[in-house]
Order: C-alpha cells, then structure tokens, then sequence
C-alpha cells in the first residue's frame, strides 16, 4: 500500500493530474484507516489514575478511559486517623503506612473555641491540580493526566471540573480557587472568552453544588497572554488597559456567581524589566485606577467578597510594585484605596523572595489590619525563585498558625498555591501533597494554641516592654505628652549609660521548640 502510495505521487504528469490526485486522496485516506484499526490505543499514563488518551469529541473514548474516578486509589472519603501526638484516634498499623490518612487534622476537633474547620478554610488551587503538566523552562511536560486531552475543548474544560470535585470530596475540602483562563479557554476576542467563562462557571456552579463548596477566591490571568508581556494594568497601551479591564470584569462576574468570598489581584507583570523605558508614576497611578474601578464594580453588583492584593517582589518581571505587605499598604494608602475594601493575600513564598519570614508578612499584614488570607506554600531556601512547594515544616507552620489566631482567624482562608515537583506523575500523588499540607498546618494550628494557652511568650514579650507603661517617662512618651526637651532632661539626670536588660532571643527560641511537635 505505500508503495503504491508513493508512486502515485511521484506521477504528476499534466494530462493525469486531476485523475492522479483524486487516486492518491483515497489511497490516503484508506491507508489511515487501515493504520488507525491495527494500532493499540496509547495510555496517557499518569500512575494509579491512567486510562487512555484520545479527543473530547469521541464518545466512546470518554466513556471507557477518560471517566471517573480519576482517583481510584483514594478512598471515597480520607480518613482521621491520628497519631502519637494528635491522640484523639488510635493508629493501627495500616493507618501507620498508608499515605491516604489524616493524622493531625480532625476537621470537626475544637480548637481554641472553633473547630479546625473553621480555622483552616483550606482550599485547592484549580490551576496547579487540574491544569500543571509539569512543564518548566527548560522541559516539556512529564503529565499526561487522565481526565485532560489536551484540547482547548469546552468538554474537555468541563472533564478537568469532574476530576477536581472528585478529589475535593474524597479530601473534605470545601473550598477552591481559579484564574479564569485556567477554568475557561480563552477565545478568538474579548466576547467568546467571556461567553466560554460562562459556560464554564455555570458547569462550575453545578459542580460545587453537588460537591458542597464554594470558590474562596477567583482572579483574572493577567500575565500569560503575549498582549500583557509589558504589564496589564500598568501597560503603556491603553487598549492592553482596556483588554485588562475586561477581563478582569468578567472574573469578578464569575466569581460573584460561584458565591467568591474572595478576589485576588496578582500582578505578575505589574512591574518592570529597566526603569530606562519605564514611568513608574504613571504605571502605579493607572494600577490604582484599575483597582479602583473593581472598587466600584464590586459595589454595582452587590459582590460581598473581598478584594485582596497578593504581593510578590519579582518574578516574572525584575521589580514589581507589589513587592511586599509594606510596600502594597503603602502603595492603597497613597492612593487613597485604604478604605476597607483591600486586604492581603500573604503568600509565604513570596515572603521569602522578598528577603521576608512568612511569618513576618503576616505579622505586617496582621498589624495593619490588612490581613485577609493565606496562600499556603513554601519555597526552598536553596534557589532564589518562586518553587511553590506544599508547607510541610513543623516550626513554619507553627509561626503561621500563630499569626493566624492572633489574628482571631482569616476573613477568606487558606489556599493550598502548591504545585507538584516535575517528577511526580501519579495522579495520587495530588492527594498524598494535600494531605500533607493539610495535616502540617492542623499540627501547627495544635502548637500554636498550646503557645498561646502556655503564655509564657506573650508573658515575657509584655515584661520586656514593661516600662513603657510603669515608669513616668514611658507614660510620658505613649501618651504623646513628652518633647524632645522633656526626654532630654530626663536622659541628663542619667549618672551613666542606660541599663538595656538581655533580649533572651535564646530562651524565646527554647520556648517555641519546646511547643513544636
């Protein structure tokens, strides 16, 4: 057959051409066929969860491969189980090796007045669960999940959706978040993505409903798109402002129909590459002119989330204007957009980017009463880039717990922006890193209460700053009443140089870990 095939093209003479060609198409045409009946299918691989990979638009292919469960090897519902210190349960030895357990978070176990639960809002993260191939700078994709088939497809869109509910359920996780190119594929103009995101969000809306949660937050993808290579809101074009806008109003929309308590501003490339070619007074005042205007559309649409700004030093641009919690407040308060209608999403990689302690945005955060939610991750203090790791550390998630009920709990919540390394290809290997994440900062929510039920650190915090309160001049000095020349009187009584008492960085150090468990 490809024999013939081949001499058929090889003949062009003019006077059989158009006999020839026609010969030739329906050899083709028969070849593959012939090809498509004697080949196996191919898997799409992906560990416990395979099944074979073939187009949306193939009815039989959907029904027998790319069908649920997508996540055959976790049980129905992850189980508490407990463990040597998380005692509410006894382990036996299956629960001692099987990955698919919890052993320090008992959703429904009161912790300090409220149950985990309600402490931990935890939410997964569409983009890295359903949508990360594994891709990097320098690799292509190592995943072929089993519910994906590659396509820009709305039935392939509405499969990812099956897939992420099922291991929201079987988790007992009742919050998500998603960027809408994520959620939705992006159109030919402004008006088929939209509709796409709303043939997304309705099947969303079904999805959650069924599943019995509801979007912690959502955000428009302002970054990946060519048109926002030099910025989406602080763009020198106005028309990519205009493209932005859009874009960010149909996200909101969604969210608001999916019951969002929260909406994120990210902006990736809300920054610059060279201060050369950069007018940085007219990029940060258009930035707040966009924020501003998604001020007013919350309030036109009755949207009762809240409106949260992520910051990020850099990455993807050399400095972005969001760099961190102190500079972002400063960047609502000069621009008059401190009103009650931002608050800030901490993410602890981030954090460390920006030469930061997670634990130290969130006390800033905290602080200014900007603190609205937590995106749960890690980096590795080994490489200088955002590596989205889940939070496993005992002592980490310990400090973030406390800042957490220091701040009486999160308005929004926690979201798991964590993705798999690149060598990780199971699909359980999804639910083994939430569960994971899950279980480190239930432990930590633990220590954190015994630390603050303790008392010994606030105790020896507030003894340190006694003074400020028992003695004349402290008084004098928290009250506003003292002067330059009244405190230099009082440092000329002085027969010598102040006594300081030891800081006991040390005993707080021994303190904390005696609490780390």
């Amino acid at each position: 057959m490809m024999m013939m095939m081949a001499s058929c093209f090889v003949t062009s003479t003019r006077l059989r051409r158009v006999f020839i060609r026609s010969v030739c198409f329906m050899m083709v045409i028969m070849a593959h066929v012939s090809m498509a009946s004697s080949s196996p299918s191919s898997s799409s691989g992906g560990g416990g969860g395979g099944g074979d990979s073939c187009p949306a638009s193939s009815g039989e292919c959907l029904s027998s491969s790319l069908s649920p469960p997508f996540f055959p090897t976790v049980p129905s519902v992850v189980p508490f189980v407990g463990s040597s210190s998380s005692p509410s349960k006894t382990e036996d030895s299956k629960s001692t090796t099987t990955p698919f357990a919890f052993r320090y978070y008992d959703a429904d176990r009161v912790v300090l007045g409220k149950t985990m639960r309600d402490w931990l809002k935890f939410s997964m993260a569409y983009w890295h669960t359903t949508r990360n191939g594994g891709d990097d700078p320098f690799g292509a994709p190592t995943r072929s999940w089993p519910w994906d088939d590659g396509s820009d497809s709305i039935a392939n869109a509405e499969r990812r959706l099956d897939a992420f509910f099922e291991l929201m359920t079987k988790l007992g996780v009742n919050y998500w978040c998603f960027h809408d190119r994520d959620l939705a594929p992006p159109g030919a103009n402004v008006k088929e993505s939209r509709a796409n995101l709303e043939t997304l969000t309705k099947a969303a809306l079904k999805a959650q409903k069924r599943a019995n949660a509801t979007v912690l937050w959502g955000t428009a993808q302002l970054f990946k798109e060519p048109h926002y290579a030099q910025g989406a809101g602080t763009s020198p074009s106005p028309e990519v402002f205009a493209a932005a806008a859009a874009q960010v109003r149909a996200a909101m929309d969604a969210t608001h129909a999916l019951g969002g308590i929260g909406y994120v501003f990210w902006g990736g490339r809300e920054g610059y590459q060279t201060l050369l070619n950069t007018d940085m007074e007219l990029e940060m005042r258009h930035m707040a002119s966009l924020l501003r205007m998604a001020a007013q559309h919350k309030k036109k649409v009755g949207f009762k989330g809240t409106l949260l700004i992520e910051p990020k030093p850099q990455e993807p641009m050399k400095h972005q204007y969001d760099y961190d919690v102190a500079t972002t407040a400063m960047f609502l308060a000069r621009h008059g957009l401190d009103d009650g209608n931002f608050m800030i999403n901490v993410e602890c990689n981030h954090a460390t980017l920006s030469g930061h302690s997670c634990f130290h945005e969130l006390e800033t955060a905290r602080m200014l009463k900007l603190l609205g939610n937590l995106d749960a991750n890690t980096g590795d203090a080994q490489t200088g880039w955002d590596t989205d790791e889940f939070l496993t550390d005992p002592r980490e998630a310990t400090l973030v717990m406390l800042s957490v009920i220091r701040n009486g709990g999160l308005p929004v919540g926690i979201n798991f922006d964590a993705k798999l390394r690149r060598e990780s290809t199971d699909p359980e290997d999804l639910a083994i890193a939430h569960i994971s994440g899950m279980d480190a900062l239930a432990r930590g929510l633990l220590n954190a209460a015994a630390i603050v039920e303790g008392g010994e650190l606030d105790a020896m915090v507030k003894a340190r700053y006694e003074r400020w309160t028992s003695s004349d001049v402290g008084r004098a000095v928290e009250s506003g009443k003292a002067t330059l020349e009244s405190l230099e009187k009082v440092a000329e009584q002085l027969e010598s140089a102040p006594h300081l008492p030891s800081g006991k960085q040390e005993r707080y150090e021994q303190i904390l870990a005696s609490y780390v468990r």
